[in-house]
């Protein structure tokens, strides 16, 4: 379909759209004014990471196109969990702990979006404020008329627990009408009219807006992104050292720059898309480069990303550490570690988080995979003062004594 909406055009162009609701009316209101788009986002951890970023990139791009981006912080829907496609229930929070995730959390949306009172500015919402007041008998009679159980086994985040035999408790299975009462509030409180969410959220999303036609006679839409996969065919943000988070504090901004850096070849394309704000004349440039040079892509991409996630000067520094980590040099904005005059080279690699445990560090000493000052180290009983230490090829620190 050919959009004539700059919103719809540039969320194909770079590569959002997986599927929407009613493309053609979606792309005569986006054409004739300003429409206001939501996202959730669940506070189970006290940042999101990267598996998340192509939601906020989606929220920025709104924005961008001159509409207006509703952060959904879910302080009610967290309290459940959203089972969507998960093989076992989540850990049930308490408030307190859903509370300081979402203080946690919010700080990162102010480096994508620009929040204010302005037509196109973007606002944070809290599903806990009418989530947490419902009651339940008025509930079920106002809203859950509205849903049929025999189509809420049939989407296929509910049927692949229960084909897998695997147990779906009834307060799981309340979540996609929370989800679908989310939108119809926020479609009453702020006019939203667009929904959107990863390709997973799909039966959830159509969930809600038959809810509010249903309850109200709105026309609202949906939209979901692709399921951002990488060359190999993992999934988006999934590493061997865990996730990568999204928070300075979990995880700092050479670290971020070097996830970016060692992105796959076939990849670098489709991420600057997505992930930057470079011009797609310059990307497809990029995109040609062939060889070693395809390098310079990933550079490009690392500083790109990071600098909208953690500002331009550290985007700088942390492109600046590598190249003289792998020019041989040791740079002072390397991660590092006091050794107190000496300790074991277990413990080093362990304190600068290289491994998560002693056993693992010496597996990676028996692999040939840890050098001190670009030399193997082959003794586990190793005791180190000083020098730049090295678990492969992406991770350097520093020790002093």
């Amino acid at each position: 379909m050919t959009y004539r909406s700059p919103l719809l055009q540039l969320l194909d162009e770079r590569g959002y759209i997986h599927q929407v609701t009613d493309a053609e009316a979606l792309d005569a209101l986006a054409a004739r004014e300003v429409v206001t788009g939501y996202i959730g986002f669940d506070a189970t951890a006290p940042s999101l990471h990267v598996g998340s970023l192509v939601q906020i990139m989606l929220l920025r791009r709104l924005q961008q196109a001159g509409h207006r981006p509703i952060v959904l912080m879910g302080g009610g829907t967290s309290k459940i969990g959203d089972p969507s496609f998960k093989d076992e229930a989540r850990k049930l929070l308490t408030a307190e702990t859903i509370n300081a995730n979402i203080a946690s959390i919010k700080r990162v949306f102010e480096s994508f979006l620009t929040f204010g009172d302005g037509p196109a500015d973007a606002i944070m919402a809290d599903n806990a404020d009418w989530l947490d007041r419902l009651e339940y008998v008025p509930f079920l009679r106002e809203v859950g008329q509205h849903f049929s159980v025999n189509r809420m086994l049939s989407f296929d985040s509910v049927k692949l627990r229960l084909d897998r035999e695997q147990s779906l408790s009834f307060l799981e299975f309340n979540y996609m009408i929370l989800q679908g009462y989310d939108f119809r509030e926020l479609s009453r409180r702020e006019g939203c009219r667009l929904q959107m969410g990863g390709s997973d959220q799909w039966g959830n999303i159509v969930n809600g807006i038959e809810l509010t036609r249903r309850m109200d006679g709105t026309e609202v839409f949906g939209l979901t992104t692709p399921l951002i996969t990488t060359a190999d065919g993992g999934k988006m943000g999934k590493t061997a050292q865990g996730a990568v988070w999204l928070n300075a504090d979990q995880l700092g901004p050479y670290d971020y720059w070097q996830f970016w850096r060692n992105t796959a070849d076939a990849d670098v394309a489709k991420f600057l898309r997505l992930f930057t704000d470079l011009p797609l004349d310059e990307i497809a440039r990029l995109e040609g480069l062939q060889g070693a040079e395809i390098n310079q892509a990933k550079i490009v991409l690392a500083t790109e990303a990071t600098a909208m996630l953690h500002g331009r000067e550290h985007a700088e520094k942390a492109k600046r550490t590598a190249a003289e980590t792998f020019a041989g040099g040791a740079s002072a904005d390397l991660p590092s570690l006091s050794t107190g005059g000496g300790i074991s080279i277990l413990a080093a690699l362990t304190g600068l988080g290289f491994c998560a445990s002693n056993g693992e560090a010496k597996r990676k000493i028996a692999e040939g995979a840890v050098r001190l000052d670009d030399a193997v180290v082959s003794d586990p009983a190793l005791v180190v003062t000083k020098g730049k230490l090295s678990l492969g090829k992406k991770k350097h620190g520093l020790l002093t004594a």
